[in-house]
């Protein structure tokens, strides 16, 4: 990050943070990291069963498809989670919070992904339809800066799942159970 002179911020419109959350938003859904294609690769080269060779090769075609055509890599587009990195010598013209929900709101729609975030999750369940509202994590740190990176959290794989606490003496019959 670059520093701002002494006593000058900088003017970030809120206009260019929804403009770059939108973005994030779709390009998060279509495009697996490089590091993990390369993993994907890495361990279809050393996969022996015929089966797991299979899946590995269908993981990687999917990608390839979903980067090529912008489409979802999965059918769960999660909840839109974002970080931003806020330095000190910035200032929003505008609200953060709204740009930001905005810019999921228009990157869900825009990018064809599907909405699954719901309003006031312990009580009423409302989907939204448009994906907000986002989880935002903010950072303050030095400088001019501001840095925003988009994780769609997907929540299928914890459908099913549970959480137990084992006790050691229920031993190998404790786990089966």
């Amino acid at each position: 990050m670059s520093q701002a002179s002494p006593g000058k911020m900088r003017e970030v419109p809120a206009a260019l943070v929804t403009e770059t959350v939108a973005r994030l938003c779709r390009d998060a859904n279509y495009h697996l990291g490089a590091e993990m294609v390369a993993a994907l690769r890495t361990a279809l080269a050393r996969e022996k069963s015929p089966l797991g060779r299979e899946v590995l090769q269908k993981l990687l075609e999917n990608a390839e498809l979903a980067r090529r055509d912008s489409i979802p890599l999965c059918q769960d587009c999660g909840t839109a989670v974002v970080f931003l990195d806020i330095g000190q010598e910035v200032h929003i013209q505008g609200s953060l919070e709204a740009a930001v929900q905005e810019g999921v709101r228009r990157g869900y729609k825009e990018g064809y992904l599907r909405a699954s975030a719901v309003a006031r999750p312990f009580s009423a369940r409302q989907n939204t339809g448009d994906n907000t509202p986002a989880v935002i994590h903010t950072e303050l740190v030095e400088g001019d800066g501001l840095r925003i990176r988009v994780l769609p959290k997907g929540g299928g794989a914890e459908n099913m799942s549970r959480l137990a606490m084992l006790s050691p003496g229920d031993g190998r019959q404790g786990v089966v159970d």
